[in-house]
């Protein structure tokens, strides 16, 4: 198998062009908000994403959660090494990577995707000392341990699942950045049959310009007149922060980019939402993207991703909206770490390696883990649940919605601050990606 020396940077030089595919406009109705049983109790429903972590990378020993300590290697059995979150290394976690991780459920060929880091870094788990933020969410709230990705792939097919449940067959990265439809004309993305069925199938039938036609679910909340945000890194030449705003994946879908919501909906800098939330505003639906300083990715060299997700926590938990929000954190994609849990395989392309899910509210069960099988698409569901939108018909359609980790007939509780070594203001600062520029 080839090496990658960056997958995030990736120059691949696609040879064949192909049409830009385009999908039938979904059904649109009203919102019901007081259709939705317990959920209506939920006004804001908040989807922190953060990058490249597989469940067992973050969570290895988690009490009640399953987790492993070895991991297998084409039949031989090697015992999990510590390392710290931040990493000046990446491993190789494209399509083909996650293919031959899975190994059609064997779980054992994560020793094939390359590693800068040297040989076996691949069977690692964080040390908790480094993540103590998302310990202490997950044992004041609940944590998802059958969380798969909806994709056998990496960020940018990743990014579109989370608000689309498709990305229109792509697979891989764009060739050059930005990832999306304010590229090139003559950047592409690779596109597999999306029609194939078997497991870990599909067959390269083409490239296409990234841009895409499809229905997101942001085109089903501005239909009922409900209102949404996605918070992510500014534009800049500068190689790490061009990479973090790539992770929005509304860059790629063609009406948002080239329409109103763009400069209305789409908000830079991601520090924004601290601001925002003080001032009393929070939409319907969020969206959160990192920078790379303030993500896990590894080769970021970067601890701050955990502050970064309390901060989070703590501005609205300290907030008027906590009575009335529900927040999911969730990790895009394994990043080419370990993970024992064989994700069902459901089509051609998913599911995808198991990552984190994080489910705080003060609704929320304590100290409680789900084991309750979901997807990138159960976040899609769960908002189509609360403000009855119509389904996209895609990873929503099959997917259940993140329901099991609350418990309605409760009163909220108050929300308690989630302790981290960086604050805030400290976040915006040093770190954020700068002034507003959505041009």
């Amino acid at each position: 198998m080839p090496k990658i020396a960056n997958p995030r940077l990736a120059v691949t030089a696609f040879l064949a062009l192909s049409a830009l595919i385009s999908y039938s406009t979904p059904m649109r109705v009203t919102a019901n908000p007081a259709s939705s049983g317990g959920l209506s109790k939920i006004d804001h429903i908040v989807i922190v994403i953060q990058e490249n972590r597989s469940f067992n990378n973050l969570f290895e020993g988690f009490p009640n959660a399953a987790t492993s300590k070895t991991g297998a290697c084409d039949g031989q059995t090697i015992t999990l090494s510590q390392v710290p979150l931040a990493t000046g290394w990446d491993i190789s976690h494209a399509f083909q990577d996650a293919k031959t991780a899975v190994d059609y459920g064997k779980m054992d060929g994560f020793c094939h995707e390359s590693s800068a880091g040297g040989k076996d870094t691949q069977y690692s788990f964080v040390r908790e000392k480094d993540v103590a933020p998302y310990w202490k969410l997950a044992q004041q709230y609940a944590l998802g341990d059958k969380m798969f990705a909806s994709q056998l792939d990496g960020s940018f097919v990743a990014h579109q699942y989370l608000i689309a449940g498709q990305a229109g067959g792509a697979y891989y990265l764009p060739n050059y950045e930005p990832w999306g439809c304010d590229g090139n004309p003559d950047f592409r993305v690779g596109i597999m049959n999306g029609a194939a069925t078997s497991p870990q199938g599909g067959l390269p039938v083409g490239v296409a310009f990234p841009c895409f036609t499809y229905k997101s679910i942001a085109d089903e909340l501005d239909a009922a007149g409900l209102s949404w945000r996605s918070y992510s890194p500014r534009y800049c030449p500068k190689v790490h922060c061009l990479t973090s705003y790539s992770w929005d994946g509304f860059d790629a879908i063609k009406d948002i980019r080239e329409g109103p919501d763009w400069k209305k909906d789409v908000v830079s800098p991601e520090t924004q939402i601290l601001r925002d939330v003080k001032k009393g505003k929070l939409a319907d639906v969020t969206w959160v993207i990192p920078s790379d300083k303030l993500s896990d990715h590894a080769g970021s060299d970067s601890k701050l991703g955990p502050s970064w997700v309390a901060s989070i926590v703590n501005t609205i938990g300290e907030s008027g909206f906590w009575p009335s929000t529900a927040i999911f954190v969730v990790w895009d994609d394994w990043g080419g770490w370990y993970d024992g849990v064989a994700p069902p395989q459901l089509d051609w392309d998913g599911l995808g390696v198991r990552v984190p899910l994080l489910c705080i509210s003060p609704y929320a069960k304590s100290n409680y883990v789900d084991h309750t099988q979901y997807e990138f698409g159960s976040l899609l569901k769960i908002i189509e649940s609360r403000f009855d939108l119509p389904s996209l018909g895609q990873t929503d359609a099959r997917a259940a919605a993140p329901t099991s980790c609350f418990d309605f007939s409760r009163k909220p509780r108050a929300f308690t601050e989630i302790p981290a070594p960086y604050p805030a203001q400290y976040l915006i600062a040093h770190h954020g990606t700068g002034e507003p520029d959505n041009q």
